[in-house]
C-alpha cells in the first residue's frame, strides 16, 4: 500500500473513529502536578465530611473563609455577591451571582453528599450474654456482608428535649475506641455458607458491639448495658431516651488513602457522591471573576434513599431559592428555571476487569479516561431517568473539547442487569436542561470505594468551565 494511501487511511481514521485514550498517557506533567495537589485536599475533606451533616459544615467553613454571606431573603443581591443557604445542616446551595438577571437562567451544578452507611434504631441500645450492642437499620443499598468485621466510627447527633444539640464523633481519633459487627467463624459457618450470597448476613444481624464490661456494684439484670449508659452519661449527658431523638450513623473508621503504588488512585468511604460533592463546591469557591449566569453548587442529601424529604432534591427547596433570588431583582421567577441549565454530579460504576460480564465496554466508563457524561441513568427501559436530550449532550460535549478537558460516556451496566438513579430527573422536573456527569467508582457503595485521581481534577475542571470560570489546562 503506497504512503500516500496510508496517509489518507489515518486522516480518515483520526477524522471518523472514536477515540478513548488512558488520560495519564496524554496529559501533561502540570496537569498530573496539579491533579495531586487538588486530590490531597480532597482527602482532607473527605476525612473532615463521613455524614452529610459534617459535609455541610466543613462546606460552610470553606465558603465563609472565601467571602461567602448567608442567604439574606430581603436583600437584593449584584453582580459578584456570594451567598449561601444552608437547609437545615444537611443540605446547601452556595451561590455567586453573575451579570446577566437571574430570569435569564443560572447554571446549576448538583451533587448528593449522603452514602450509603448504616443507622441506629430509635431505640438501639441492648445487652444479650453479657456483651452491649447497638441495632441498626442500614441506609442506601449496601451489601450487607461487606460492613462485618471492619472498624466502625459512630458520627451525629443528640437533640434533647431541653432544645440543645450534643455532636457525636467516636472512632476517628487514634485515642478512640471502635465499634465492629461480628461474624461467625468459617469453622461454624457451614449453614450460613449455605445462604444466598445477599443473605449471607440478615439486616437484623447488623449489630454493633460496643462493650462487654459490667457496672461491678450492681445485682440487677443488664449490667454491661447499664455501664454504657452511664458512659455515654458522663461524655454526652444523655439517658437512654435521648435515642428516641437522635441521629447517629454507623460509617468504616478508615481514612481517605492513595492506593497503588504509583499513587493514582484514593481509595476511602464515600466517593459516591463527595467525589462529585468536593469539586463542584471548590469551583464555586475558586471563581475568580464574575459568572455571566449566575452559578449554583447545591449539595443534596437523601439521594440514596430517593432524595425525599425537605433535605432532598425532590422536594422545593431549590425552586423556592432560584425563585427567591429572581424576585431579589425584581425578575419573573417561573421563568428563571426554564432558560436554567444543570450538570447533575453524580458517579458512574468504572470498569472493573475482574467482572467485566456485568459491562457492555463499548459503553462502560474506566479509570483516568476523564469526567464521565451520563447521557442516561434508569433500570431496564430507561425506567427513572431525566435521559438528556442530543441538543444539551451537544453543547456540554463542546464546552469540554473547547476546554482541553478529558472526559468520556458512559453507561450503568448491561441493558437487563444495571441501573441506577441520580438528582437528575428531579431537575428536569423544574424545566431545567440536565445531564449527568461525575467520577467513574470501583466497588460502589462498598464501604472501602476508589476512583482515579485524574478523573476526581477533571470533574473539577468541567464545573469550572461550566460555571464559565475555566482553567488552563
Amino acid at each position: 500500500m503506497s504512503t500516500e494511501k496510508n496517509d489518507k487511511l489515518k486522516k480518515l481514521r483520526d477524522e471518523l473513529l472514536l477515540k478513548r485514550k488512558n488520560g495519564r498517557a496524554v496529559v501533561s506533567e502540570q496537569t498530573l502536578k496539579n491533579t495531586d495537589a487538588f486530590c490531597e485536599d480532597y482527602k482532607d475533606f473527605l476525612n473532615a465530611s463521613k455524614t452529610e451533616r459534617e459535609a455541610v459544615s466543613t462546606a460552610q467553613q470553606l465558603a465563609e473563609k472565601a467571602g461567602f454571606l448567608p442567604f439574606d431573603i430581603n436583600k437584593v443581591y449584584r453582580a459578584g455577591d456570594k451567598v449561601y443557604f444552608n437547609n437545615r445542616k444537611k443540605a446547601m446551595a452556595l451561590c455567586v451571582i453573575g451579570t446577566k438577571p437571574v430570569e435569564e437562567g443560572v447554571r446549576i451544578t448538583a451533587a448528593h453528599i449522603d452514602s450509603p452507611r448504616l443507622d441506629l434504631k430509635p431505640n438501639p441500645l441492648y445487652e444479650s450474654d453479657e456483651l452491649a450492642l447497638f441495632k441498626t437499620h442500614y441506609y442506601g443499598g449496601i451489601k450487607k456482608y461487606q460492613w462485618t468485621t471492619i472498624p466502625l466510627a459512630i458520627h451525629g447527633v443528640f437533640c434533647k428535649k431541653d432544645g440543645t444539640t450534643v455532636p457525636v464523633t467516636i472512632g476517628e481519633d487514634d485515642n478512640d475506641p471502635q465499634f465492629v459487627i461480628t461474624d461467625l467463624l468459617p469453622h461454624l459457618a457451614q449453614e450460613q455458607c449455605q445462604r444466598k450470597l445477599s443473605d449471607g448476613i440478615k439486616g437484623e444481624e447488623l449489630n454493633i458491639l460496643i462493650g462487654s464490661h459490667p457496672i461491678t456494684d450492681d445485682e440487677g439484670g443488664d449490667l454491661v448495658k447499664l455501664n454504657i449508659l452511664k458512659l455515654l452519661q458522663e461524655k454526652y449527658g444523655v439517658t437512654e431516651s435521648d435515642f428516641l431523638s437522635a441521629e447517629l450513623e454507623c460509617v468504616p473508621a478508615a481514612k481517605a488513602r492513595d492506593i497503588g503504588l504509583d499513587r493514582s488512585m484514593i481509595g476511602s468511604y464515600g466517593h459516591d457522591d463527595r467525589v462529585c460533592a468536593y469539586p463542584a463546591l471548590r469551583a464555586v469557591l475558586d471563581m475568580d471573576k464574575t459568572p455571566e449566569r449566575t452559578a449554583i453548587t447545591i449539595l443534596a442529601d437523601k439521594e440514596e434513599t430517593g432524595s425525599d424529604g425537605n433535605t432532598g432534591m425532590n422536594s422545593a427547596w431549590l425552586r423556592y431559592f432560584v425563585y427567591d433570588l429572581a424576585k431579589s431583582q425584581g425578575g419573573d421567577i417561573h421563568h428563571a428555571l426554564a432558560n436554567s441549565k444543570c450538570l447533575s454530579a453524580d458517579v458512574n460504576a468504572a470498569f472493573d476487569p475482574t467482572f467485566p460480564d456485568v459491562m457492555e465496554k463499548r459503553n462502560a466508563s474506566l479509570l483516568n479516561y476523564g469526567a464521565v457524561i451520563t447521557k442516561y441513568t434508569g433500570a431496564r427501559g430507561k425506567s427513572g431517568t431525566s435521559d438528556a436530550s442530543a441538543e444539551y449532550v451537544g453543547e456540554i460535549r463542546a464546552l469540554l473539547d473547547k476546554n482541553n478537558i478529558l472526559w468520556q460516556h458512559g453507561e450503568l451496566g448491561r441493558v437487563d442487569l444495571g441501573g441506577g438513579g441520580t438528582v437528575a430527573m428531579y431537575i428536569a422536573n423544574l424545566g431545567v436542561d440536565v445531564v449527568d456527569l461525575g467520577v467513574p467508582v470501583l466497588s460502589m457503595h462498598a464501604p472501602f470505594e476508589v476512583v482515579a485521581k485524574l478523573d476526581v481534577y477533571m470533574t473539577y475542571l468541567t464545573v469550572r468551565a461550566f460555571f464559565g470560570n475555566a482553567l488552563t489546562n
